[in-house]
């Protein structure tokens, strides 16, 4: 044993044994992740340099870095090496694109499989597909509205990072001063927006459109990912739902943190993701 454990630590001594434990740790372990956008903003900031959990939803299957090429060949096209737990509602979720899957994306899991969504003027309603029961018990009655006959529940995340803005930010998806509804209309027109109009009996009525709101049911197997900054976010909302095959993992904790003008945010540094979801003190308006 003790001949083994030399031998271990000469490897690990060694270039080739420190870049192998560097990249099984990479791999299955943790993976560093920069925040390039302010679409989760007021939870995540840009400049938050954060850990990614890669065994929070199981083994995805390992990519090199940089280059983003699999080492090992997906046989079932799971995404995975171990198939785990599926991101849950409300999750914060670091994911590859799914129409360029070398691009990582960090978005709230709004929606699981079986799932519907409606998303209006500054407002987004869930139906949990396990029934109207489900909702009652789960949710506080106040958000549970009756959209075309069904029960949903109004805003059902209350994350102090959630909110709507109309700012035109320089560095967000949308670049422009208008609403996403607005910005949704127009992407509607030319086929690239995923969701589907509707009109909603309940819900007030938009002056020349002959619908109030889009809706989206969640496939299996799959995720709506949405922005906490919903006005400036590009999500699910745009381009569909996520396969669990695409799924990486999950915020861990910010070991860096700085804002524009390279002033570093020392009270972020050190801080689980479930702390700056929830800590109201750690949950501004990015300068």
């Amino acid at each position: 044993m003790r001949k083994f454990f030399a031998k271990l630590y000469d490897f690990s001594s060694s270039w080739t044994g420190t870049v192998v434990i560097v990249l099984l740790f990479i791999f299955f372990i943790a993976q560093a992740f920069v925040i390039p956008s302010g679409s989760m903003k007021n939870t995540l900031l840009i400049g938050d340099h954060l850990f990614v959990k890669k065994f929070a939803y199981g083994i995805a299957t390992p990519h090199i870095p940089w280059v983003e090429i699999p080492v090992w060949f997906d046989s079932d096209d799971d995404g995975h090496l171990v198939q785990g737990d599926r991101p849950k509602r409300g999750d914060i979720v670091v994911f590859r694109y799914p129409n360029d899957p070398k691009i990582y994306y960090v978005k709230r899991n709004f929606a699981v499989g079986g799932d519907e969504v409606i998303f209006a003027p500054k407002t987004m309603y869930l139906r949990p597909h396990e029934g109207d029961e489900f909702i009652e018990k789960n949710y506080d009655k106040n958000d549970i509205v009756v959209l075309n006959g069904k029960k949903f529940v109004r805003e059902p995340y209350k994350f102090k990072g959630i909110h709507y803005e109309n700012r035109g930010d320089k560095d967000n998806f949308v670049g422009q001063n208008a609403d996403t509804f607005t910005i949704a209309l127009y992407y509607m027109q030319q086929n690239k927006f995923a969701m589907s109009p509707a009109k909603i009996d309940e819900l007030e009525s938009i002056d020349g459109l002959p619908f109030n709101a889009f809706y989206f049911k969640v496939k299996d197997d799959s995720f709506f990912m949405v922005g906490d900054n919903r006005e400036n976010s590009n999500d699910s909302r745009f381009w569909g739902s996520v396969e669990y095959k695409f799924v990486v993992g999950q915020p861990w904790f910010v070991y860096f943190s700085w804002d524009k003008d390279y002033k570093i945010r020392w009270e972020r540094i050190g801080r689980l993701a479930t702390t700056l979801e929830n800590d109201e003190s750690l949950i501004y308006e990015q300068p």
